[in-house]
């Protein structure tokens, strides 16, 4: 039978610093953790501070599972222009640094940029090469550090988001592997997320799990917007996959609101592959 760790991402908290955040995380019922890297949140420039954080994570109690890189539009490693992707990868390699601290097992990375207004254009070759000659490098840099990469499943309407770009990138970044964080939202934007699944088979080290209902990125509760939970976990089944289920939920409801719908997801996601292990029907 499948038994995923479910855990949850600070990030749901990323404009409180992470201090205040934690106890709050632990006494909503979770100890597996997704670091959120938003500067706000935890300023992972800082060494005194990442390693503050460390510790108090350690004496709480939780696992530091994975740590999100910083993604931001002037955070550029498919830049045509080797000073920008030279310090995106500087400001990646910094969060790596801050990631081994906790230390991780998964520093998660969107491969590409966020600028909303790139187009295809007579560049995109070199982009998409450019972004995997940084990526390659980070993961080396990951080795180093003693934590794993994996790239995570972009937005439909962001550049190198198609899966077969993915996989691209997943073939040409050098000798060490990378894995991927399928991300369940954006992947049911994108149209058939089982389909995603099915070819990132042997990809797959960590889910972001969260739902909407196909129209924007909710970052809802899974089980309350139009994913099939139930289809999405036979198909990780059936994929062999054996990495942790992080739930990424949007922080807009009150504290113990948030935390009674994070458990019940939860509580629904574990049902679920308990009924796909058994091979029981979907329950009506």
């Amino acid at each position: 039978m499948a038994d995923w760790p479910i855990g949850i991402s600070t990030g749901a908290f990323f404009q409180k610093p992470i201090e205040d955040t934690l106890p709050l995380i632990r006494e909503g019922g979770f100890n597996i953790l997704e670091i959120c890297s938003f500067p706000a949140h935890l300023d992972y420039h800082d060494k005194i501070a990442v390693s503050r954080a460390a510790q108090m994570a350690d004496e709480l109690g939780f696992e530091a599972y994975s740590f999100h890189a910083p993604f931001a539009e002037h955070i550029d490693i498919s830049s045509v222009d080797a000073n920008i992707r030279r310090r995106a990868y500087e400001e990646i390699q910094r969060a790596a640094d801050a990631a081994a601290a906790f230390p991780v097992r998964y520093f998660v990375i969107h491969p590409g940029p966020e600028n909303i207004d790139l187009e295809p254009s007579a560049d995109r070759f070199d982009r998409l090469r450019f972004a995997a000659e940084v990526l390659g490098k980070v993961a080396e840099h990951c080795r180093e550090v003693g934590i794993g990469c994996a790239i995570e499943n972009k937005l439909p309407h962001l550049l190198f988001a198609s899966i077969r770009d993915l996989l691209w990138i997943l073939a040409s970044v050098g000798q060490v592997p990378i894995g991927v964080c399928l991300d369940t939202g954006h992947g049911q934007l994108a149209g058939d997320l089982c389909s995603i699944i099915q070819k990132l088979t042997g990809y797959l080290r960590m889910v972001h799990a969260h739902d909407n209902h196909g129209r924007g990125d909710d970052h809802q509760p899974p089980g309350t917007g139009s994913i099939d939970w139930y289809r999405v976990t036979a198909a990780l089944s059936d994929a062999n996959f054996h990495g942790a289920i992080m739930l990424e939920l949007a922080g807009r409801l009150e504290i113990k609101q948030f935390f009674s719908e994070a458990r019940r997801a939860r509580k629904h996601l574990r049902e679920l592959s308990r009924r796909v292990a058994l091979n029981l029907p979907k329950a009506s």
